[in-house]
């Protein structure tokens, strides 16, 4: 084999396949997700003799497509493999899910030989018209970049697609054809890529009006929100609020994004729902920096969290928005650069807040409830945990355990697609085998995608998985506030104790009702994890038990239900 890493010369062409799983791997990526189907064989094959990267079989397109998500997340940038048709459309949520949370996924579908495609013939795994760019056109809206690749394009092609993906954030498509994989490419210099242009004069106007707006200021404080996660900005986002001495506070889909240990860090910033403390502290500072905001309903909390525009340093990868004004062609990591000089001249001392979950409440032989549950899990955390969980319930009461220092956080706030966690746990566990990886689900959401439990045991994964039984889909009972006890909100009763065992694996296993089962379980768990996986079952008795900021929630909710069907 020629290995031919992008931009060397080597003196003769790899095959094609070699050449992307080169490319591949020089990005940092050593494992490649995936479903075998018999037009990816070739890309498989190659794979298999291919040294230097695994390939990690799902169990559905699905499960394998939240694992390179997760993965991305983790170590920057991943790999999909699916064949044409079936298993590209199976990953078609797991790629909208990427594009919609900037995560940047390598996704490489397997096609028909290219002399079929010519000819138009109907093919298995097609819509049996002839049509070959039908599902291509699909992921055009759900990628940063496509291409179809062939011998001759591919030194070009791959390098474009990958750089896409890493200026973007998002995933992106390569489709080949089976009988292509294993030819010579055509070398050629690839074009280089136009560095970013930087406009001097508007980053200094820049810096200059936010210096105004932060000396003009009684107070101020710093948002970090989810772009700051997926561009890298965490150490330059804490280091500003150092030298700015402002409190900081994330946002739900930036949970993580600030040090949640600093001496500036206030929580997570949830308008009416979240914490009054910092609610307070944001909506009353005369000054707001946020950095990588995503404005979505989440977290706006359905439009109770307020911002007001012209108090506003919005900072986004390539521009911000100062008050009333926009300053184009100002890279973030340039402009957080630029801000070092800045000083504030009014600075007070750091606000003290309290956080929800850091004292313990509930008696031992109490039955667990998310008062007292929250707390200890919050308790067994440790630095550089990889802390998975799942849409719904937990996503909420998690947001606001306070995460020790070191430690990431997954979580699909914004896309929000139940049974995301299980295989994002598996692909952050792939990831980082040498770190600690604990799984927040819910019984409703686990039976999506529990196959990947399955694919944990094979390779010898060992997180600790905690599922949350309490009866059914209660996210759904809190945000339906028309109608109550649906069926369809309720899900069989599962035994998920006995999982492993049914996947032919082992693992250590608990039920906890009470606090004192509770924490006994985790102890239990941290002798156990170093050996096998960990499946800790929380019974709740009350199937409409939630944390406080789903009561807020729900309560806001039904008040905006009553104020619709108010007569007049």
């Amino acid at each position: 084999m020629v290995a031919a890493v992008p931009g060397s010369r080597p003196t003769t062409s790899p095959t094609l396949g070699q050449y992307l799983y080169d490319s591949l791997k020089a990005e940092g990526i050593f494992e490649i997700f995936g479903i075998p189907g018999d037009y990816n064989f070739s890309l498989l094959d190659t794979l298999e003799r291919y040294e230097g990267i695994r390939f990690v079989n799902g169990r559905n397109e699905l499960g394998a497509g939240y694992a390179a998500d997760g993965y991305a997340r983790i170590r920057g940038m991943s790999a999909l493999i699916t064949t044409f048709g079936v298993g590209e459309m199976s990953a078609c949520n797991t790629i909208a899910g990427a594009y919609s949370e900037r995560v940047p996924i390598i996704h490489i579908v397997g096609a028909p030989k290219s002399a079929d495609q010519q000819a138009h013939k109907w093919m298995h795994h097609t819509l049996l018209d002839g049509n070959y760019d039908v599902f291509r056109n699909v992921y055009a809206h759900l990628s940063a970049y496509t291409a179809v690749l062939t011998p001759e394009n591919a030194a070009i092609e791959i390098p474009a697609a990958i750089r896409a993906a890493k200026q973007t954030r998002k995933p992106v498509y390569l489709v080949v054809a089976i009988d292509l994989v294993t030819r010579p490419i055509v070398l050629g210099a690839a074009p280089a890529a136009a560095p970013a242009a930087t406009n001097p004069a508007a980053l200094q106007a820049a810096i200059d009006h936010i210096q105004r707006m932060l000396n003009t200021a009684d107070r101020a404080v710093l948002l970090a929100d989810m772009l700051t996660l997926r561009f890298g900005w965490r150490e330059a986002v804490r280091d500003l609020a150092v030298s700015l001495n402002v409190p900081a506070a994330s946002l739900l889909l930036g949970k993580g994004a600030f040090d949640e240990q600093h001496a500036n860090y206030i929580g997570v910033y949830g308008g009416a729902f979240g914490s009054e403390q910092v609610r307070k502290i944001v909506e009353g500072a005369g000054c707001i920096l946020s950095a990588g905001l995503v404005w979505t309903d989440v977290n706006s909390a359905n439009d109770t969290a307020k911002l007001d525009a012209g108090r506003l340093i919005d900072i986004q990868p390539r521009a911000v928005r100062v008050g009333d004004t926009t300053y184009d062609q100002v890279p973030a990591m340039e402009l957080f650069a630029g801000l070092r000089g800045v000083s504030r001249q009014r600075s007070g001392a750091m606000p003290q807040v309290a956080f929800p979950y850091d004292r313990m409440v509930g008696e031992p032989e109490q039955p667990i409830r998310a008062a007292s549950y929250y707390p200890r899990l919050q308790r067994m955390l440790k630095e550089k945990d990889i802390v998975v969980v799942e849409t719904g319930t937990l996503a909420y009461g998690m947001s606001q355990v306070r995460l020790p220092a070191g430690a990431d956080y997954i979580c699909q706030q914004g896309w929000q697609s139940i049974g995301y966690a299980t295989p994002a746990a598996l692909g952050a566990a792939i990831a980082a085998p040498d770190r600690r990886v604990l799984l927040f689900t819910g019984d409703g959401s686990l039976q999506l995608t529990v196959q990947e439990i399955s694919t944990m045991l094979y390779f010898g994964c060992r997180p600790i998985v905690f599922v949350l039984n309490n009866g059914g889909y209660t996210i759904e009972k809190y945000l339906n506030v028309k109608t109550a006890n649906q069926a369809y909100n309720q899900i069989p009763d599962w035994r998920y104790t006995k999982l492993a065992e049914a996947f032919g694996g082992q693992a250590f296993t608990a039920q906890a009702r009470t606090n004192r089962e509770l924490d006994d379980a985790i102890a239990a768990c941290e002798r156990e994890r170093p050996n096998r996986l960990c499946i800790v079952e929380l019974i709740v008795s009350d199937p409409l038990d939630a944390p406080d900021y789903l009561h807020r929630l729900r309560h806001h909710l039904v008040e905006q239900e009553r104020m619709r069907n108010a007569p007049g």
